[in-house]
């Protein structure tokens, strides 16, 4: 049953980081942003960024998150969450 509500949990934590991530690519986009050492699009930086984020919330790293708010910003923090 705790299985169960920690999967649940865990679903809703990955579609409030994606919806973060979304707002962060248009936001950047608007901005023009743009990595000028690699050419990397606003999308595939942060398309690579969240699938990382959606990956260790499915291994439990980000269990004592609340919101995807509070994981996108601990990743913006301190990259170590997705650099296992």
């Amino acid at each position: 049953m705790n299985n169960d509500k920690n999967q649940e949990r865990r679903e809703v934590l990955k579609e409030e980081v994606r919806e973060q991530y979304a707002n962060f690519i248009h936001k950047d986009s608007q901005q023009h942003f743009h990595q000028t050492t690699s050419g990397i699009t606003p999308e595939k930086y942060y398309d690579n960024i969240c699938d990382k984020v959606v990956d260790e919330i499915s291994r439990g790293t980000f269990d004592n998150c609340k919101t995807g708010k509070e994981i996108a910003n601990k990743v913006a923090a301190d990259k170590k969450w997705i650099q296992k």
